[in-house]
């Protein structure tokens, strides 16, 4: 099996060298032929030469490809059209991997054909020690540091309501053929961190009929900087998501629960379930703050941010 181990980088340099560093340990089996893009997205910093000077001693094919429209969006794109494997490996610049992890992202993919794509855990590789808040539900406070442990047993994403995280998976090349690749108007740009292209993509995939395998042996460690460590930017992260949501259910208005968002009651515009949601919230976070309970109170406080971003879409764009 051919396979391209995808990275997007922009202004990472050192990040990245200790990335392809990792990599440079990897050990596969024969049967596995595997190469490393890299797509530089419009870098001002050495990312190039990082990649270069690492070329000849490399143990599988290096090449840095540029990228000029900003966004990881465009950056993805760029390297898929590049590479003509069987298997694309996303991960980010920002990793440590250990010599089995491609070998653990890969092999269900060659044994199993009902498989189309793998995903494993994101495990922290802390920049200074977290806040007591960050330890509460994995799927609120943990997003906006991009980790992710479903646990040391392996099973069918779907089957479970679950999706894989961008910085660890591999996606069949017929299965991104099949349903397309990232959407262009759901990844952070600038300031934004819209970031929620992932998730449409797994829409896609799911109303496909496609399955993912999570593989328990396919981690690695990504770095988690300080200063998303803070409640600013966790508002910040759950804000733009708020928007993305709103934007994408324009794209796909029928949920995957079947509820169509078109036809549902509405008060003031929006769906009504969704002021039900953050009256909830709003209630739940009063209970926490005077409980003291910083985590009950982060992940309230999370779900009031998301649909603030939700809310100022809707205005903005005029879809009330």
């Amino acid at each position: 099996m051919n396979v391209s181990v995808l990275i997007c980088s922009f202004n990472r340099e050192r990040f990245l060298a200790s990335t392809l560093d990792s990599l440079a340990a990897t050990a596969v089996s024969p049967d596995i032929r595997w190469e490393v893009i890299v797509v530089d997205n419009n870098s001002s910093d050495g990312t190039r030469a990082e990649v270069e000077r690492r070329v000849p001693a490399f143990p599988a094919p290096l090449r840095c490809l540029f990228e000029q429209t900003q966004g990881k969006a465009h950056a993805l794109r760029t390297g898929i059209e590049a590479s003509t494997a069987d298997v694309i490996v996303f991960t980010d610049d920002d990793v440590r991997v250990p010599p089995d992890w491609l070998e653990q992202a890969v092999r269900p993919l060659i044994e199993r054909s009902d498989i189309d794509y793998t995903g494993g855990p994101v495990l922290p590789a802390w920049e200074t020690a977290p806040p007591g808040w960050i330890n509460g539900n994995p799927g609120v406070l943990w997003g906006p540091i991009a980790l992710l442990d479903y646990g040391p047993e392996g099973f069918i994403l779907e089957e479970r309501g679950r999706i894989a995280m961008g910085v660890n998976m591999a996606v069949r090349r017929e299965l991104i053929d099949r349903v397309g690749g990232f959407h262009l108007g759901l990844e952070r740009t600038g300031e934004s961190l819209m970031g929620q292209g992932q998730a449409e993509f797994f829409f896609r995939t799911r109303r496909a009929g496609a399955r993912g395998a999570y593989v328990p042996g396919m981690w690695l460690r990504h770095h988690v900087p300080a200063s998303r460590l803070t409640r600013q930017y966790y508002r910040r992260w759950w804000y733009w998501k708020g928007v993305a949501r709103a934007r994408m259910q324009d794209i796909h208005p029928v949920l995957e629960d079947g509820v169509d968002v078109r036809a549902v009651p509405r008060l003031a515009g929006l769906p009504r379930f969704l002021w039900g949601g953050a009256m909830r919230d709003a209630l739940a976070w009063i209970g926490a703050a005077v409980r003291r309970d910083a985590v009950g109170s982060a992940e309230r406080e999370m779900m009031l941010a998301f649909f603030a971003g939700y809310l100022v879409d809707r205005v903005y764009r005029g879809r009330l």
